[in-house]
């Protein structure tokens, strides 16, 4: 079969303005916090954060400083994210201090780039000889992807080719090295370079790295003893110890189109069914597309969190069994969503499908909003969906849980993918299709568009309306219509109209003549319950409002929320309260509270007694910016 292709692209960044109450308090930290706190990061000036290393060891690769190699061998990549996320910010707001300070970060890489295009600070510190010789941990092409997303970025933002250029011949080089016959079967361990190469050959006008992009996806799992074979080689480096090969966790256990199920390392299958996307559509190649459908399927209902987490193992940080998604103990890395919303993107703009938005809108409302606080200067790694402070003690299968953001990461791969999605936000709330505007999220702004400007103005997640005013022109509109919602109206110039429905999506036609059209979403709060075999909430209920999950926090319901039962059949109500952090609706609920008698010893024969409880949930993505306590999603039902 083949592909569908609708010629659909996300809009451009530089055609959208957002100005959104949600999702402006994270916008504005992008420029605000996020990039000049990341910046002083990655040059080891922030007081108390773990150590970065990273644009010092581009500058002892460079030859301008004596010294070791410092951090993880991708500790590169982490610039090279955060240059992206400036880039993105730039086309939305000027900002020559901020341009030329990526300018100098830029031309630090070219001096640090070998003659030949190589930029791998490690590896030219470290182990010059060994280039290319343990693709399975050295991380290189994972890095050099980074540089080349964020190098098309720049390019797409400023106009300049200097980062592009750079990128160009690192991937000649690669197109070179890989299509040799001694690396003809190689493909990279940690995938993100398929990305990098598609995006650098659009943004380069060059097609055979959008052809090397394939081959690294199609070469996947083809060879699955590739990594074994590579440690006989003479000139192979140790980076985390020898043998112990997991195919799973490489997804290199069967080629592409055979994976039925999502496996291993979360982040790097995430980016792998991302570049499998990128290659399906541009391709027209239906199998590698029915492939997406399939793993997606599985993630979305089998292995994926409430929140849009997934990956559920803090060992691999790794997918693990069809509903195994323990709570406490939950994982759910923040760039696994990034890497999902990314995936999502993709499989929405190629086939307009509505659930697909569903699915990224769920990841980017929780989990990635919730990897930063609203200072902009603390971020979570990990998110669970339960927390007792008391319980994350190091050395203990817990210590992966912090009950804080933490201010860095020795491992900062997420701080820079946070920044990098909500530099570029814009990209995912819309898509334009010939003379179509298709509206996939609800975030006011304005719109350039083949239909002329289109603003939208909605105060979404907190209520449901979603107001929108289409200057003039031809096409189409549509309207995502949520999986969520429980009923709608749209209104055209005040009157009820009906829309074709397909898709998920609500069409309506032009012409379009300063046309104001109303669309009312119906999205009060409700109790989720989870499949029975999710047994890790087995008698229990989550509460959501739209795509908002909430949660029960210590500072509005004291101390051992596991003692709380809510009543499902009380209803819930919602109230939206502007000083509580930020502005947000707090959803209230009854229930009760297990009494606990402390003469009774650990264990006993009577049941305890219970009292009327008000429940308070605020939304997931909040927790933790009043301070550190308990949280928890799922709630005992009663």
């Amino acid at each position: 079969m083949e592909a569908k292709i609708r010629n659909a692209k996300a809009i451009a960044l530089k055609n959208a303005r957002l100005d959104d109450p949600f999702w402006g308090r994270y916008t504005r930290l992008v420029t605000e916090k996020l990039l000049p706190y990341q910046w002083r990061a990655l040059n080891d000036l922030v007081p108390g954060a773990e150590r970065s290393g990273c644009v010092e060891n581009l500058r002892v690769a460079a030859g301008e400083r004596e010294g070791r190699f410092h951090g993880y061998v991708f500790q590169d990549s982490d610039l090279a994210k955060w240059l992206e996320a400036a880039a993105y910010s730039l086309t939305w707001r000027p900002d020559p201090a901020l341009e030329r300070q990526c300018d100098e970060a830029i031309e630090l890489i070219g001096r640090a780039q070998e003659p030949d295009g190589y930029i791998d600070s490690y590896f030219t510190i470290e182990a010059p000889g060994a280039k290319f010789r343990n693709l399975r941990q050295g991380h290189e092409l994972y890095v050099m992807g980074h540089m080349m997303e964020g190098a098309a970025a720049y390019f797409d933002a400023t106009g300049k080719r200097r980062f592009l250029d750079i990128m160009c011949r690192t991937a000649d080089l690669i197109c070179d090295k890989f299509n040799t016959p001694e690396f003809s079967a190689a493909y990279p361990g940690h995938e993100e370079i398929e990305l990098g190469l598609f995006k650098l050959g659009k943004a380069a006008g060059e097609k055979r790295y959008i052809d090397m992009a394939r081959a690294f996806v199609e070469r996947r799992g083809v060879d699955p003893d590739w990594f074994a074979r590579e440690e006989e080689h003479p000139d192979y480096v140790t980076v985390w110890g020898r043998g112990g090969l997991d195919r799973l966790y490489h997804q290199c256990h069967l080629p592409v189109r055979e994976q039925k199920t999502a496996e291993g390392h979360a982040v790097r299958a995430a980016y792998l069914y991302s570049a499998m996307a990128d290659i399906a559509f541009e391709y027209g190649d239906g199998s590698l597309l029915h492939a997406c459908e399939t793993l997606y399927g599985n993630i979305v209902d089998r292995r994926m969190y409430i929140t849009g987490g997934i990956g559920s193992s803090g060992a691999g940080e790794r997918f693990t069994a069809d509903f195994d998604l323990p709570n406490a103990s939950g994982y759910a890395e923040s760039c696994a969503s990034v890497g999902l919303a990314m995936f999502c993107r993709r499989m929405l703009t190629g086939t307009g499908d509505g659930r697909y938005a569903d699915t990224m809108e769920r990841a980017l409302y929780n989990t990635v909003a919730a990897g930063v606080s609203l200072g902009g200067e603390e971020f979570f790694y990990v998110n669970p969906l339960e927390v007792w402070p008391e319980s994350c003690v190091e050395g203990t299968s817990m210590e992966h849980v912090k009950p804080v953001r933490q201010r860095w990461f020795g491992c900062a791969c997420c701080p820079p993918n946070i920044a990098r999605t909500l530099a570029g936000l814009a990209g995912y709330a819309a898509t334009e299709n010939g003379e179509d505007f298709r509206l996939d999220l609800f975030i006011s702004g304005r719109y350039k568009t083949p239909m002329g400007e289109v603003e939208v103005r909605t105060r979404f997640p907190f209520e449901g309306n979603v107001a929108l005013k289409i200057e003039g022109g031809g096409g189409r509109l549509a309207l995502r219509l949520p999986g969520y919602v429980r009923d709608y109206a749209v209104l055209r110039n005040g009157e009820r109209v009906e829309a074709e429905l397909r898709d998920g999506y609500l069409y309506l036609s032009g012409p379009w003549d300063n046309d104001t059209v109303e669309y009312r979403l119906e999205i009060p709060p409700v109790f989720v319950w989870a499949d029975t075999r999710l047994r890790a909430a087995a008698g229990r209920v989550a509460v959501m409002k739209g795509p908002v999950v909430y949660c029960l926090e210590e500072a509005d319901n004291g101390t051992n929320l596991s003692a709380l039962t809510v009543d499902t059949k009380a209803g819930l109500t919602e109230d939206y309260r502007p000083e509580l952090l930020g502005g947000t609706t707090v959803i209230k609920a009854r229930g009760w509270r297990d009494v606990d008698d402390p003469s009774g010893g650990l264990y006993r024969f009577d049941e305890p007694q219970r009292e009327p409880a008000e429940l308070t949930f605020v939304p997931y993505c909040l927790w933790d910016n009043r301070g550190p306590g308990e949280m928890a999603v799922w709630v005992r039902r009663g």
